[in-house]
């Protein structure tokens, strides 16, 4: 099968590998669409990854190729979503059900091959089956939009009656999507210039430029950019007895200022942290409640997709969300 495999530190190569693995309990997924992550560029460019070779790629749906066990043949064929976390299912976390909290977890993609793939191996448990004629595109997105529910969850809606979310990427705006969706009167994005309001704004969300706009204090903050100043930002646009979400990657070291500080302990702020999306096989969950949103229209995702490439120029959309070549929000690729 043809591959991105990651053999170093900028060193990603087109090329033949052998088909992955099926054990016991596995299954093999063509890949269909598998969307670019903004963790996926210093993965590939500068930071690298657990081990090499690997191939990258989280973000992804197919169809079921095929099954290591006869109890699972009736999902060959299916088209899916996928979880991309394996969790070790011994640990405490683990056995409370916090997959997502797992203390010895593996991830496609990163910590194993991912879905820059024509095919690639992922556990029955991680399938999520899709309904009829679910678009493959959407599906692929369903891991940013369980991620960006799991943080709008972080906010108590009864108390928080204004949210902003600081950051105009795909997750940034489903959190601000979510919000609404759990009845928050007032909902808005905070960016640092114009290139996404009208993107921002066609989902019916208000759209506040940092540099030029007057943005005042909210109930709740999601942070989803991950940098000092966002972080800074967050805390300080938090309303006493608020929230605070911290949901973006960490951009390096976040030094808090002494006065950023304070301002968390003299407004009583609570502080909340969250990086991945609730998850129990089939069972109801994040990824779950993601799919019946998409399906009945409740949030809208198709419209974040701003740039889609064929699976032989996935290095174009490497390269244009790596020097910002123009705007983006979901960069899509379709094998």
């Amino acid at each position: 099968m043809k591959a991105y495999v990651l053999h170093g530190i900028n060193d990603l190569r087109y090329e033949d590998v052998a088909m992955p693995a099926c054990p016991s309990g596995w299954a093999i997924v063509e890949v269909k669409a598998v969307g670019i992550c903004s963790s996926d560029i210093p993965r590939i460019f500068t930071k690298g990854t657990y081990h090499f070779p690997t191939i990258p790629g989280h973000e992804f749906s197919g169809v079921v190729h095929s099954v290591a066990d006869a109890k699972d043949a009736d999902l060959v064929g299916r088209a899916v979503g996928v979880f991309p976390l394996i969790p070790c299912r011994e640990c405490e976390q683990c056995a409370e059900g916090h997959y997502e909290m797992c203390a010895h977890y593996d991830y496609i993609g990163s910590r194993r091959d991912g879905a820059y793939a024509q095919y690639v191996a992922a556990p029955v448990w991680n399938l999520v089956p899709l309904p009829d004629g679910f678009d493959f595109v959407q599906a692929a997105m369903l891991e940013p939009l369980a991620v960006g529910l799991h943080s709008s969850k972080m906010i108590d809606f009864g108390r928080a009656k204004s949210v902003a979310v600081i950051g105009t990427g795909m997750i940034g705006i489903s959190v601000a999507q979510f919000a609404k969706r759990f009845g928050a009167e007032c909902t808005c994005i905070i960016g640092r210039n114009e290139t996404k309001r009208a993107l921002v704004e066609s989902n019916d969300i208000e759209y506040l430029n940092s540099q030029t706009d007057s943005v005042g204090e909210f109930d709740a903050v999601v942070e989803a950019v991950g940098t000092p100043a966002s972080i800074d930002q967050a805390i300080n646009m938090t309303r006493a007895g608020g929230t605070v979400v911290l949901m973006g990657n960490p951009s390096g070291d976040i030094p808090l200022s002494q006065n950023t500080y304070w301002r968390i302990l003299r407004k009583q702020l609570t502080v909340r942290g969250t990086w991945n999306s609730s998850y129990a096989g089939r069972e109801p969950s994040d990824w779950t409640e993601a799919v019946e949103a998409i399906a009945k229209g409740e949030v809208h995702v198709a419209g974040l997709v701003s740039h889609r490439f064929d699976y032989e120029h996935l290095m174009d959309g490497l390269q244009l969300m790596r020097e910002h070549k123009e705007p983006y929000c979901k960069v899509m690729i379709l094998w």
